[in-house]
């Protein structure tokens, strides 16, 4: 894993919505890996935040840009001053239920934000000579989801019922667009020196992620209170996987292409084992109780139309829709990538608990540490490939 990773060592990283939960870790693994990141951000989006935290140790180095992604001019500018070989492209409205509240926000973030940096590639030769790879990161919901229990393939076709999954199916599209219509991999090398993939991730869990309506903050925030936990809707399932799992998918996919690997300029999935697809919220919090025993919780009848919240706890008195059952298949990955799961469900709960309670109890931030867990399991389990 060390030596794999060494590719992106020197390498400049631009990281859009670095500030947020997933752009925060991301932001730490590059640093490690030497790499010169350069983050863009309009906002630290919670409070607290994760990137706050780390900013003075293990983000010290990252360059920080406060910018919107619909900002066209200056995303180009920024591109053109720091000439980045790689995009990481995160800057997202992340949230379904904020994008029922705000779904023109929603749809100009997540497809326009996107369109904005394509096209700042194409139009500009400076950045078509040095930018080599464009990792667009998207979301296992922008699948049409007909609630089967197989799990979607890179191939099956996208939708979305609620704005926020919709948006980012149009992402997807509008990727897929640019590669066929201005990034063509039959004139890679050509017409243009730049390779785009799309990466797609269910929900992801970790230390640092304070955003509304999700289960594990939720939980962590009302035991640091001493209040109870209130589910509403016990039996939920999610696809529960670690935030490092899809990173080091991401960087992988990274890889390959800043190599000019032109067949991995496509779509993929990165989503957990089977196992951690099928854990409900009443588990969830009961396996929180038994790492951190001041966990209290009760169950309250949700009498909303909406079965099955994305955090399925606290507070809620929206109605929207949102999917019941949705999973991937990531042969794809786990056979051309090698890429593969380090930690088990299990495991990728117990470091999250562990990580909030020592933030609560201790002020302790246990990133580093996890980070080189992380690392370290992985060369234990697959040896260093």
């Amino acid at each position: 894993m060390y030596n794999q990773k060494q590719i992106y060592r020197e390498k400049t990283v631009f990281v859009t919505g670095h500030t947020g939960f997933k752009g925060s870790w991301l932001c730490a693994w590059l640093s490690l890996l030497g790499a010169k990141v350069i983050g863009y951000s309009k906002d630290i989006p919670t409070t607290p935040a994760h990137f706050e935290f780390l900013k003075d140790n293990l983000c010290s180095n990252v360059t920080s840009i406060i910018g919107d992604v619909l900002d066209r001019e200056k995303l180009r500018n920024s591109l053109v001053q720091f000439r980045p070989e790689i995009i990481f492209h995160l800057a997202a409205q992340p949230l379904v239920q904020y994008s029922y509240q705000n779904p023109v926000e929603t749809y100009e973030t997540n497809v326009v934000g996107t369109l904005n940096i394509l096209e700042a590639i194409r139009v500009n030769q400076t950045l078509n000579d040095c930018v080599k790879a464009i990792v667009n990161v998207t979301t296992d919901k922008c699948y049409e989801n007909r609630e089967w229990v197989w799990g979607y393939r890179e191939n099956d076709p996208l939708g979305g019922y609620d704005p926020y999954s919709a948006s980012k199916a149009a992402s997807e599209i509008v990727t897929a667009s640019f590669r066929n219509s201005f990034f063509n991999l039959n004139n890679y090398k050509k017409t243009h020196n730049t390779l785009i993939a799309t990466a797609r991730a269910g929900n992801v869990i970790g230390g640092g992620d304070w955003a509304k309506d999700r289960l594990i903050p939720d939980i962590a925030r009302a035991v640091s209170r001493g209040e109870k936990v209130i589910i509403r809707n016990p039996m939920s399932t999610r696809p529960w996987q670690h935030v490092l799992e899809s990173l080091n998918g991401y960087l992988l996919l990274g890889e390959k292409l800043l190599i000019g690997k032109s067949e991995f300029a496509s779509a993929w999935n990165f989503g957990p084992n089977d196992n951690g697809a099928m854990i409900t919220v009443e588990e969830i919090v009961k396996i929180v109780k038994q790492q951190w025993d001041s966990t209290e919780y009760i169950v309250e009848k949700d009498n909303s139309n909406n079965s099955n919240r994305s955090s399925g706890s606290m507070s809620g008195n929206d109605i929207a829709h949102e999917a019941m059952l949705l999973k991937l298949d990531s042969s794809k990955a786990i056979t051309s990538l090698k890429w593969k799961n380090n930690w088990s469900y299990e495991q990728a709960i117990s470091k999250t608990i562990e990580w909030y309670k020592n933030f609560y109890l201790e002020r302790k931030i246990n990133t580093f540490d996890d980070l080189q867990a992380f690392l370290m399991a992985s060369l234990t389990k697959y040896g260093d490939k």
